[in-house]
């Protein structure tokens, strides 16, 4: 096993109660919520080790206070075979934020379990990781972990030794000295260096290289939302990374998937302006994907949504409001599947038609271990975030969804579709979904397929020797 990149911050549990709106109560003027499913999380520091575990390609620990309650063991079984975690003794309880929401749409947010504490003597275990460390994420979330006197001393060594990323919180400790990089957000910059942090990108600057002087730190990266990021490194002028526009209804956890992904790159040598460039793609994806609200964790088959296999990846709301709201107006869910490697012009011919057949098309997407499974070890060519990320882009497509089996039976059996669509190279054959649509009533079809072109066939082409001139 090498080196582990290390996370050391507060977690908490973070739940979900989402369910479907579609009337006011008579009693008040609220929605009644409905077909209601409850989601559990890792939050804080936790997600941060997650949203980690899935861009480094070294193993991921978590050092974490750890209260003697029932919402830590929850956090600590939704980690178990992807994160390590070393709890700190801690005489706290895990605070539970719970949301409630219809659909894609926060209603209201209830907060339990935020008892303070005292954080107790770091374990050998923690002091040994951190020695070992590769790379070393701070997630403050401001319950005094961050401002013990022996962790702090850790932490200072180890900013001597590898890369430190520190994600402030206003009522956390500052960073130690040395830290690589610190990351706030704009209205934390403001909290933290208030003289001069105006608007403008001048400003800004000057508040975040004042912050950097004071703390004596190398960066400060400031994420602006929607603006992107502005990189302050010494004296230099700022680097700016503006995202693609992304329409994004919840943020939540996106500083948390920024600051992971950031921790990544430099992990694995990247410059600070690289890092940054990355983890503002990163947490782009991750707000178009849902946010901390698109992470799923079923047994072991769901990770989360806009970084790797189990994602779903959405040009509209929530998949399950954009199919209520279909169904509601009375019209018809289109479905269809496939590897989608490489994208071409027979791929488009046949999902333009899918599309036409109904008002909504997912496209159920084979994950990378699927493909491999089908295809062979040479592919996908393309990871299947990248993969559904084209596919997203097309006009005809309304949602992507990632499934991990050979043959999509689950996932339809979760969107119900009123058509399953498929390429013309199949007509004259039973699809083999057929069965599986005929449970609700569906239709299983083929549609036109432009002959002659296929994945293969772009990879032999790609792959021949350039003719002499």
């Amino acid at each position: 096993m090498g080196s582990p990149v290390v996370v050391l911050g507060d977690l908490m549990l973070d739940v979900d109660v989402v369910g479907l709106a579609e009337r006011l109560s008579p009693e008040a003027p609220v929605p009644v919520l409905h077909d209601l499913e409850k989601r559990r999380r890792p939050g804080g520091a936790a997600l941060a080790a997650l949203l980690l575990a899935e861009h480094a390609e070294e193993p991921v620990v978590l050092i974490a206070p750890l209260a003697d309650d029932a919402a830590a063991e929850q956090v600590r079984q939704l980690l178990a075979g992807r994160v390590r975690l070393i709890g700190l003794p801690w005489t706290g309880s895990t605070p539970v934020k719970t949301r409630i929401r219809a659909g894609n749409h926060p209603v209201a947010r209830l907060d339990s379990g935020d008892a303070p504490g005292e954080v107790g003597a770091l374990p050998a275990e923690a002091t040994a990781a951190l020695a070992a460390a590769r790379a070393v994420l701070v997630s403050d979330y401001g319950r005094g972990a961050t401002a013990a006197p022996e962790i702090r001393a850790a932490l200072a060594t180890a900013a001597h030794r590898v890369p430190v990323v520190w994600d402030p919180h206003p009522h956390g400790a500052a960073p130690v000295e040395g830290t690589m990089l610190v990351t706030p957000n704009e209205s934390e910059l403001r909290l933290f260096a208030p003289a001069g942090t105006g608007g403008s990108l001048g400003s800004l600057r000057s508040g975040a290289q004042s912050l950097a002087g004071n703390w004596g730190v190398q960066a400060v990266c400031v994420t602006l939302g929607a603006r992107g990021a502005m990189l302050c490194l010494g004296d230099n002028s700022p680097f700016m990374v503006v995202p693609e526009t992304v329409a994004a209804e919840d943020t939540c956890g996106a500083g948390d998937c920024f600051a992971a992904a950031a921790t990544a790159a430099l992990a694995n040598g990247a410059l600070p302006s690289e890092a940054v460039a990355a983890a503002v793609a990163a947490a782009a994806a991750f707000v178009a994907a849902g946010g901390a609200a698109g992470v799923r964790l079923g047994a072991g088959t769901e990770v989360p949504a806009g970084a790797v296999d189990g994602a779903v990846v959405q040009t509209h709301a929530d998949v399950h409001e954009l199919l209520a709201a279909v169904r509601r107006r009375g019209g018809t869910v289109v479905a269809t599947g496939g590897c989608f490697d490489l994208v071409h012009a027979g791929h488009v011919a046949a999902l333009q038609a899918a599309r036409a057949l109904g008002d909504c098309l997912v496209v159920c997407l084979n994950s990378d271990d699927s493909v491999r499974r089908l295809k062979g070890p040479s592919r996908p060519l393309q990871p299947a975030v990248d993969r559904a990320q084209v596919l997203a882009a097309l006009e005809c497509v309304d949602a992507v969804v990632v499934f991990e089996e050979d043959l999509p039976a689950e996932v339809l059996r979760r969107i119900r579709p009123d058509i399953w669509a498929k390429g013309g190279d199949y007509s004259g054959v039973e699809l083999p979904e057929a069965s599986v649509l005929a449970e609700w009533g569906g239709e299983a079809v083929t549609v036109p397929y432009l002959r002659g072109r296929s994945t293969t066939a772009l990879v032999e082409l790609a792959s021949r020797p350039a003719a002499r001139q």
